[in-house]
């Protein structure tokens, strides 16, 4: 029989009706395994869930998340960047701010983009 790891473990409680103790216990475990490891990318994935911990309990708590608002998103900003021709995202808020800039000094017309 496999045994769950203690990611695993914690989102595992998602949609389960866990109460406050079976999380933060959960909780506890995966931060010691995390805290126990000698893999600096673990531990660094110990502080990122310990600072995201409101919204993960939320999840757990809930089961609901906003992964698919949020992939919609990524999706349209790439569609976006593709359109005007630009990969990188500081490239795309520079052109985004001079067009911005322009247009609100009345240099640009609408029609001129």
């Amino acid at each position: 029989m496999h045994r769950q790891g203690e990611p695993a473990q914690l989102l595992a409680l998602a949609r389960t009706g866990a109460d406050r103790h079976q999380v933060g216990h959960a909780r506890w475990k995966f931060l010691t395994w995390c805290a126990d490891s000698d893999i600096p990318e673990v531990r660094q994935l110990a502080v990122t869930v310990d600072r995201w911990w409101p919204e993960s309990e939320a999840f757990i708590d809930t089961g609901h998340s906003n992964a698919k608002s949020e992939g919609i998103n990524r999706v349209i900003k790439l569609v976006a960047r593709n359109a005007f021709g630009l990969r990188n995202a500081t490239n795309q808020r520079l052109r985004t701010r001079c067009v911005i800039t322009r247009r609100a000094r009345g240099h640009l017309r609408t029609a001129q983009l």
